[in-house]
């Protein structure tokens, strides 16, 4: 497209060339600059221009081009503000995609530019309307339609305006009421109380009340009776009726239209495919609410200005619905534009170069213009950062059939292709214990033994009350939160399990299983000692690659082979992977261009091989989906009937508790799971995942093993609140997203909830035990036999060393405060458990004298395991999976106190006694104004021995304070 002078508005001079908004309003037929303390005020009798320019992770501006429209603007302010919108994107290379916004009809995209809504106010400039001047409150009613984001229009303030469908808002001096229609959903009535708070911060200054009055709520109710009697009363309200601009396009036909001499004529097509599209031309797309004008590369300008033009006759033709025209160009176009087509290339033939925009800009140099933001720029250096604390406790299990089995800490970072795995990592987050409980599947893994590592792993988190964040990976596409975990991570080939030996005895395929007496070679990658990997690869010349280092070892006989395009990093990473495959042993180091015959020779014979460098992809910015789907369907065949709707300029608030939200990151899915959503959509929300992979939303064509992370709205992990301006008390709030606004538009703030205190986490053979000296805790003090631990009764520690688990790690101890290299690791002793009654019976004989008043009693500490014997990789503990084992681990996640004196259960006689389940911390009608650190004291003494399961005439004997230490110690919910 040609670029002269005289198509460059002086006004456009410089736009684009930082990341941000910038307005226009047409004065006279030019674009005037808004100032940005007037941004989002929007004037009924005018036609603005809003450019939204964002600067991508690869370096690149992103331009996108709007122009609104106020319902009193005139046709010739309105045309002027769509050829001004041509006249910027030929300014900025001609790459912008370009909106026309009506008032009342705008996108959900431009909304989300002024969140939480605009309000347009009476009058204009050109239109001849005079602005409104400030004067006394005038009583206003809104009407708030949307789920995702707010369209606001003022309605008449009449009882006629009121429907049982919509949300109303009632603006009045002193008070502002929303009224919820009944029909509306909570989601609606949320979103609508930002509006309320827009209005109470814009024209009250934050200085008024607010009410929420529900629809069917009748005099009873003081501010209800408020409300109505505003309107002169109560009385039934009418049926919302069907108006133009509740008409919809679903029954609309996509229609191709190619735009002559400013006319558009129909293409004859039996399908919509990309070689339809003629890059000499332009064409309109019209599919009923959205009509779209392609323009080719090679179309000049005042061709693109008569497409839009012919756009705009179409869309004003008779009944049609409020369409939205956008504007795309070739090369740049929308993923909803290909999304209408039947076929579209991943790539097309076009040559996109820098040649418009390098035009543009030489144009604007000449005039003194700064132009570096009209350029892409350079891609910025950012070292991968981790979001994880690496301090934390790692254990590992290995899925045979359907059963799981316990690695040793020495094997826990070994894995096999052919086999799948299951993680749990804990590590200390800002107010609490964090956990991440994962499957890795290895490439060679059957189906049969990823389902069962998958079903292994929900029941773990399902018991754990889905605290932890769950995730699913798979070899080749781990992220690199994976790779830290597991400091030192080795991949061999073949497998352990029965799946998969079975496997390739019925196809009769080659056992390539790992022996270390055998061939093998191994790449070696990562980016320091605290993240290195190994992985085995074909032992041929062609698996290696001069952007990295091997190693290859025949029994004894060890080489390391160093591309050269590596670094001394990587050299020295060698070393240390060294001493974990074949350590103790002679190498011969190998330089390319340099090698033995008899390093080629194990290789069998020298030929070509890869000699570039891979870059790691830059971050893609992410996008959040809001997922929706049909109602009594069962998730796991909806396949096609999943529904996602792209929420633009998200933020924490948009996280609704009822729902589920998918964050699209391109090298990670998140998950999202509301509070308030059904058990049974928490169990299939990794199919939800799955299924947004294979229907390819954004036509990028992720890989189906893409990392999928599950996310419990309460325990967000800082990998996931990374991508937010992230507030932990909002998403520590009760109630449904309605009552959680509501509380904070009243209150002005959300309400600060009580951070738990961290609970140090139960370990299976983690990571170390028993800290090194400069890493212990001020809370403990060491010997080389024991841990001593303050703050525990000698009733805790009695009960705890009867349920003593033979797989967990001692919880007096700490994780380490600095982090190790190579962990060691404390692996408990398997005795056999006592059982239940004996447990307790041990527990009531440490209780046979009440203590003295303010008697100082020291704890008893538990002591720590030896450590367990060292395996080979090959070899596999057997993990005892005891019911008592469930038991310890419940009483070892308990955290008692230090000031609960041994006496104060005698003062508990006479409390008030109240149900099992209003005593629980996830109860819908939890008792308030009670020590809720004694919360098994409230209960009766019919409904503690039915929960523990006492025998009544043991439970009866005990003396009343004996009962309630009792109830301590079992102090379970």
């Amino acid at each position: 497209m040609a670029v002269s002078m005289r198509d460059l508005d002086p006004a456009f001079q410089g736009a684009g060339q930082k990341a941000g908004l910038e307005i226009w309003r047409i004065e006279n037929f030019h674009p005037v600059p808004v100032p940005k303390s007037s941004y989002g005020k929007f004037f009924v009798g005018d036609s603005y221009v809003v450019l939204k320019t964002t600067s991508l992770k690869s370096g690149a501006l992103r331009h996108e081009i709007h122009y609104w429209l106020g319902k009193d603007t005139s046709q010739d302010e309105a045309g002027c503000a769509a050829i001004k919108t041509i006249e910027l994107d030929a300014a900025l290379g001609g790459r912008a995609v370009q909106y026309r916004e009506v008032q009342g009809h705008e996108t959900e995209k431009f909304l989300s530019y002024f969140k939480p809504c605009i309000i347009p106010q009476e009058g204009g400039v050109a239109s001849g309307f005079k602005h409104a001047e400030a004067e006394e409150h005038q009583t206003r009613l809104f009407v708030c339609k949307g789920k995702r984001v707010v369209h606001v229009k003022e309605v008449p303030f009449a009882r006629s305006s009121l429907n049982h469908d919509d949300i109303f808002v009632l603006d009045t001096e002193s008070k502002i009421f929303q009224f919820n229609g009944s029909n509306s959903s909570i989601q609606e009535r949320a979103k609508a109380l930002e509006v309320v708070q827009y209005i109470k911060d814009t024209y009250h200054d934050g200085k008024c009340e607010v009410a929420a009055i529900e629809d069917g709520k009748l005099m009873a109710d003081a501010e209800t009776g408020e409300f109505w009697g505003l309107f002169g009363g109560f009385a039934p309200l009418p049926r919302k009726t069907s108006t133009d601009e509740d008409k919809i396009a679903d029954s609309h036909s996509t229609k191709l239209f190619r735009v002559e001499k400013g006319q558009a004529k129909p293409v004859d097509a039996d399908s919509l495919t990309r070689e339809l599209l003629d890059t000499n031309k332009c064409y309109i797309l019209d599919c009923g609410l959205e009509v779209f004008v392609w323009m080719g590369r090679n179309t000049s300008l005042d061709e693109r200005k008569a497409a839009s033009g012919a756009a705009e006759e179409l869309v004003h033709g008779a009944n049609r619905p409020k369409s939205h025209i956008i504007r795309v160009i070739e090369g740049f176009e929308t993923v909803m534009f290909r999304s209408k087509f039947e076929s579209w290339p991943q790539t097309t033939d076009v040559a996109v170069s820098e040649d418009g925009r390098g035009k543009v800009a030489a144009l604007l140099r000449r005039q003194g213009v700064n132009v570096k933001g009209l350029l892409k720029a350079a891609p910025p250096k950012e070292e991968p950062q981790l979001y994880i604390d690496v301090t934390g406790h790692l254990q590992v299990w290995h899925v045979d059939g359907q059963e799981k089995i316990l690695l040793q800490a020495s094997d826990q970072s070994k894995f096999y292709s052919g086999d799948c795995y299951i993680f749990q990592y804990s590590y200390p987050g800002d107010d609490k214990e964090e956990y991440l409980i994962g499957t890795w599947f290895g490439k060679k893994s059957v189906e049969e033994e990823r389902a069962s590592a998958i079903s292994l792993a929900s029941k773990m988190v399902e018991s754990l009350k889905f605290l932890p964040c769950q995730a699913c990976f798979y070899e080749g596409n781990e992220p690199i939160q994976f790779f830290i975990i597991m400091q030192s991570f080795i991949v061999f080939k073949g497998g352990l399990s029965t799946g998969y030996k079975t496997c390739i005895v019925e196809k009769e395929l080659p056992d390539e299983t790992y022996r270390e007496d055998g061939l093998a070679l191994f790449r070696v990658q990562g980016s320091g000692p605290d993240n290195m990997q190994a992985i085995q690869v074909e032992p041929v010349a062609s698996s290696l690659n001069s952007a990295h280092c091997y190693i290859l070892h025949n029994d004894s006989t060890i080489f390391t082979w160093s591309g050269n395009l590596t670094t001394n990093d990587d050299q020295e990473l060698v070393e240390r992977l060294l001493d974990l495959i074949k350590p103790n042993l002679q190498t011969k180091p190998q330089k390319e261009g340099s090698e033995s015959e008899q390093f080629w020779e194990l290789l069998g014979g020298k030929t070509e091989y890869p000699s570039q460098k891979v870059a790691r992809e830059a971050e893609r910015d992410p996008h959040l989906f809001s997922c929706t789907f049909l109602k009594g369907r069962e998730i796991a065949v909806f396949a096609g009937n999943l529904k996602v709707v792209e929420i633009y300029n998200f933020t924490q608030d948009d996280l609704m508790t009822e729902d589920i939200f998918i964050l699209d990151c391109h090298s990670d899915i998140f998950v999202w799971v509301g509070q308030q959503v059904d058990s049974k959509s928490k169990t299939h929300a990794l199919t939800i995942g799955e299924k947004f992979l294979e229907s390819d939303f954004l036509l990028e064509k992720l890989s189906h093993e893409t990392p999928i992370y599950i996310v419990m709205e309460g325990n967000e992990p800082p990998f996931f609140t990374r991508f937010f301006e992230w507030d932990s008390a909002k998403s520590a709030m009760h109630g449904n997203s309605f009552q959680r606004k509501l509380a904070i538009v009243k209150h002005g703030v959300a309400p600060i909830v009580d951070k738990p205190k961290r609970r140090t986490p139960v370990s299976y053979g983690g990571r170390s035990s028993v800290p090194e000296k400069s890493q212990r805790s001020r809370s403990m003090s060491f010997s080389p036999d024991r841990v001593r631990v303050r703050g525990r009764s000698p009733a805790f520690n009695a009960l705890a060393a009867n349920f003593e688990n033979p797989n967990a790690r001692n919880l007096s101890t700490p994780p380490p405060v600095v982090r190790k290299i190579y962990p060691r690791s404390v692996t408990p002793d398997s005795g056999k458990l006592a059982s239940k009654s004996a447990a307790i019976e041990a527990l009531t004989a440490s209780f046979e004298q009440p203590p003295p008043a303010r008697q100082v009693i020291m704890p008893r500490s538990v002591k720590v395991s030896p450590e367990g014997p060292k395996s080979t990789p090959g070899k596999l503990t057997p993990e005892s999976n005891n019911k008592e084992n469930s038991m310890s681990t419940r009483i070892e996640s308990l955290t008692i106190q230090e000031d609960v004196k041994e006496g104060e259960a005698e003062d508990e006689e006479g409390l008030p006694i109240f149900p099992y389940e209003r005593l629980t911390t996830n109860s819908t009608d939890p008792v308030t104004e009670i020590d809720v650190t004694k919360r098994e004291t409230y209960l009766s003494a019919t409904e503690f021995r039915e929960k523990f399961g006492m025998a009544k005439d043991a439970f009866n004997k005990m003396p009343k304070w004996k009962q309630n230490k009792l109830k301590m110690a079992l102090h379970l919910f």
